[in-house]
């Protein structure tokens, strides 16, 4: 017993003391870019600055530096266009640029790469900046103007740049995140002014890890590298796991409607948490997969919203099923249901007793808590990989550790499903200390809660799909 509290304290020390995973701010798939836009009265300069986190950088695993460069001078050539007057002007990429890979998440390296182009042309009047590159892909886009030389500059987007760069990104937009690519100019003879609308000021920052998930990847670098003991490394996989369960979007809401709505048991509550960790598993393989193999025709990242759109489907009929049996129970005459449930008041003496104080109800709903719909209800908070998780792997497949990112993947998923699975226990026991101490009125509200909660569970599906389907169309 000893060994195992030494193991649990030494585990929380780790998850305490780990080193920040250096995670992308604005997640693993972010492709971000910024357009830094200079009129001269003689020429016109451009500075394109590419950030692009983990996983597209992974995709381009084994290509040359070179190459690397070369597709993306590709890229802005045909994404970034100039027009002055209504003409379009073409803009020449100078040789070379500067690429360099910064260390990321998982032992995963992201890439950063800084061009410059220009147009020897006076500008003049109206001059229009856009940039189409990486079109529909996730992150931050910016145009911004600044000072030229000999010019006067009325800009309708902010000459302020709080990301310096792309190296940092303003804590407060990380939601939000800057989706401008044109920028509108309009040029004048003058001593090298800008004259445009306020920016954010680019208080609070932030480099590091955006929460528990992310943190997973210093997890797997330190066992990657031999730091620690395999046990108490997995212990720390499963506590971030546990963590992470708690940010939003990882179904405790629904898994404790579900198990109110249909008057769950422990049991069912542990077998909410076992699927939940065999969906999370088996899709951050799956998805892992994709990224390794097909990725040229299926980006990870579009699959996402499918993913969600599925999982609100599996919700709205989990819910849609359990509202139905409890309208259909609320219909059926009670004395039918005492015909129904006989066989469990034989042999108890005191069996119509329980069923008049709602602790019975258990032998009536448990029917209801079918393996199909557990295994859905699971499966929906399972079944959208988290991305650190696909990180995790695919830093593996990169340093040829797969078993390894395998053994804490899984780890990391039974973390997460505890945490559901002890939101799920606490709910059912809840339910029977409030069954036992409830008086008259408040038994009358728990005997309408779980109608309430099936309701809400049709609700959350309604609203999971909905959001899901803008996404996908």
């Amino acid at each position: 017993m000893r060994r195992v509290l030494f193991a649990a304290a030494v585990a929380l020390a780790l998850l305490a003391l780990a080193a920040p995973a250096g995670a992308h701010p604005l997640g693993n798939f972010s492709v971000n870019h910024l357009t830094v836009v200079r009129a001269s009265s003689d020429r016109v300069d451009v500075r394109y600055v590419l950030d692009q986190a983990e996983i597209p950088t992974f995709r381009e695993r084994g290509l040359p530096a070179a190459r690397v460069l070369e597709r993306k001078r590709a890229e802005v050539a045909r994404g970034l266009s100039v027009a002055i007057g209504g003409r379009p002007v073409a803009l020449t990429l100078r040789p070379g640029g500067r690429l360099t890979f910064p260390r990321g998440a998982g032992g995963l390296r992201t890439t950063r790469i800084e061009l410059l182009l220009s147009a020897r042309v006076a500008s003049r009047g109206a001059v229009v900046v856009r940039d189409a590159t990486f079109a529909g892909r996730v992150g931050w886009r910016a145009v911004l103007a600044e000072p030229g030389r000999g010019t006067a500059v009325r800009s309708d987007v902010t000459s302020a740049d709080p990301t310096r760069r792309l190296r940092v990104y303003p804590t407060a937009l990380l939601a939000s995140p800057a989706n401008r690519t044109v920028v509108h100019l309009r040029v004048s003879p003058g001593a090298g002014t800008v004259t445009a609308p306020r920016g954010d000021g680019g208080v609070g920052t932030t480099t590091s890890d955006r929460g528990a998930g992310d943190r997973f990847g210093s997890v797997f670098e330190r066992a990657a590298a031999g730091q620690g003991v395999l046990l108490l490394l997995l212990l720390a996989a499963f506590g971030w796991g546990a963590v992470h369960a708690l940010s939003p979007g990882h179904g405790k809401a629904m898994v404790a409607a579900y198990l109110v709505g249909a008057r769950g048991t422990a049991r069912h509550a542990v077998a909410l948490g076992l699927t939940v960790t065999v969906t999370h598993t088996i899709g951050v393989f799956a998805l892992g997969a994709v990224a390794l193999a097909l990725s040229a025709y299926v980006l990870p990242e579009d699959l996402y919203p499918w993913l969600n759109l599925v999982s609100g489907l599996l919700v709205l009929g989990v819910g849609a099923s359990v509202v139905r049996a409890r309208v259909r129970r609320a219909r059926t005459p009670a004395h039918h249901h005492e015909h129904d449930d006989g066989h469990h008041e034989h042999g108890h003496g005191h069996g119509h007793h329980e069923h008049g104080h709602g602790h019975d109800h258990g032998h009536h709903d448990h029917a209801e808590l079918r393996p199909r719909a557990l295994l859905a209800m699971g499966a929906s908070a399972g079944l959208i990989p988290c991305p650190s998780a696909l990180v995790v792997l695919l830093g593996a497949v990169a340093q040829h550790q797969i078993g390894l990112g395998m053994v804490l993947i899984v780890a990391f998923s039974a973390g997460l499903a505890a945490t559901l699975t002890g939101l799920g226990l606490l709910v059912v026991a809840a339910g029977r200390v409030s069954a036992r101490l409830s008086g008259a009125r408040t038994g009358r509200v728990l005997a309408v809660l779980p109608a309430l909660s099936a309701v809400a569970i049709v609700a959350v599906g309604l609203v999971l799909t909905a959001q899901a389907v803008p996404k996908v169309l």
